[in-house]
């Protein structure tokens, strides 16, 4: 018997018992659909981490921040001693953070492979004012133009009393599109320490969009107008305020001495990170999942893997008096493996290209409806995205496993003795 009428032989003979293939294949196609849609889910994750990297464009930037203590309770571990020159800032709840003073910057400043140090002051605005509407406003960091994606618009210019609101505040600040927010004027309220009030008028200069890095979710200013309300900020005192900051951005010479200058800024008492860095939390989180979850749909496939054992070995069972006269006839041991073998692959074949079609359908259609329900605050993201190559390598995986499952029947069938088959019952 030649191999091509093996392979039609055994799809022949896996059809005859109908149920019990329908169950198996049933069972390999949930396997394949959950191992697909998790290696899905993990593409685009990842990928939408890829682009929030590429889309921030501060390669070339760490973020400076003092190392230790990381936080400090002000209540419950007794008074601490004034220092005028503290760089203690506070959050609020009794919790506060040690940030950077002049020095720390100089040490940064004159840290090997650092070309600039761009200092980030602890701005608390009182309120904004929008359209004659007050609203509660926290600042973000300012980054360069080329740092953000952009719905209208651009970020806040150097040197220009301009601010970047979220796409998300657009309708509530009275705009009534992103392109309509540009160029409008809103104002920054900012309370001294002797309790003055004054206000900043600030230009829109675009409006941004969400992303995982979370750069975006509150309006970020220029670095001359953070500085401006900072200096109105600490002013107005008896005495001059130490000036500290929650953290520095350190531009580097060349991207590739991150690592030697992470490690110079440690020996000084302070960390450095990349957003590359930031956002491996992420990335290390959703890997995690997606591995636990794809030894799920392994375990699944397995199970599914018995389940083709057994069929085959039902099969064998069944059928040894066919076998006995097929061996009879001339038919070897490896061709009669071969013929349960290639009845093994076809179930999993069934089962892999249908549970993979079903999960790629799935994931697409998920996708689709969580970008315009619950992830649409982060736009862009494509929770599922699939690749041919990944899609090929979960099939050919689960037509190994099937393989293997399909060795023990195969054997058992290639051993039979043929006069001994031929008198079973």
């Amino acid at each position: 018997m030649r191999w091509h009428d093996l392979i039609g032989s055994a799809v022949a003979s896996t059809l005859r018992g109908r149920i019990r293939t329908v169950l198996t294949v049933v069972a390999v196609i949930i396997g394949a659909f959950a191992l697909t849609l998790t290696s899905g889910m993990g593409v685009g994750v990842n990928r939408y981490i890829d682009e929030t990297v590429a889309a921030f464009g501060d390669t070339d930037a760490l973020y400076v921040q003092k190392s230790q203590p990381l936080l400090e309770l002000s209540a419950g571990s007794g008074p601490r001693v004034y220092d005028p020159d503290s760089t203690q800032i506070a959050t609020g709840f009794g919790v506060s953070f040690v940030g950077l003073s002049e020095e720390d910057v100089l040490i940064i400043e004159d840290t090997a492979g650092v070309a600039q140090v761009q200092p980030v002051y602890n701005v608390v605005p009182t309120y904004l004012n929008a359209e004659g509407a007050k609203y509660q406003l926290t600042l973000g960091i300012p980054v360069d133009g080329e740092g953000l994606r952009m719905v209208a618009g651009s970020i806040a210019t150097e040197g220009a009393d301009e601010i970047a609101i979220p796409d998300s505040w657009v309708a509530d600040l009275g705009f009534a599109s992103p392109a309509a927010a540009v160029g409008a004027t809103v104002e920054v309220v900012m309370t001294d320490l002797a309790g003055a009030e004054r206000a900043f008028a600030a230009t829109v200069s675009g409006v941004t969009q969400a992303s995982l890095a979370g750069v975006a979710m509150n309006p970020i200013p220029s670095t001359s107008f953070n500085e401006r309300l900072y200096a109105y900020q600490v002013s107005g005192g008896p005495e001059e305020v130490a000036a500290s900051y929650i953290m520095a951005r350190a531009i580097m010479e060349n991207p590739a001495q991150a690592p030697a200058v992470q490690e110079r800024l440690e020996e000084a008492g302070m960390i450095g990170s990349t957003v590359e860095d930031q956002l491996g939390m992420f990335r290390t989180v959703i890997n995690a999942v997606v591995w636990i979850l794809n030894a799920c749909a392994v375990i699944a496939l397995l199970a599914a893997g018995l389940g083709i054992v057994n069929t085959l070995l039902m099969s064998v069972q069944e059928r040894t008096r066919e076998i006995g006269l097929m061996k009879a006839m001339g038919m070897g041991g490896p061709r009669v493996f071969g013929l349960f073998s290639l009845e093994s692959v076809f179930i999993g074949l069934l089962g892999a290209v249908l549970g993979a079609a079903a999960g790629v359908a799935t994931g697409t259609w998920l996708t689709r409806v969580l970008a315009e329900g619950f992830l649409a605050g982060l736009p862009g993201l494509s929770l599922f995205a699939f690749h041919a190559p990944k899609i090929a390598l979960i099939v050919v995986a689960v037509l190994g496993i099937a393989f293997v499952a399909g060795t023990i029947p195969a054997v058992r069938a290639a051993g039979k003795d043929p006069i001994t088959a031929l008198r079973h019952e």
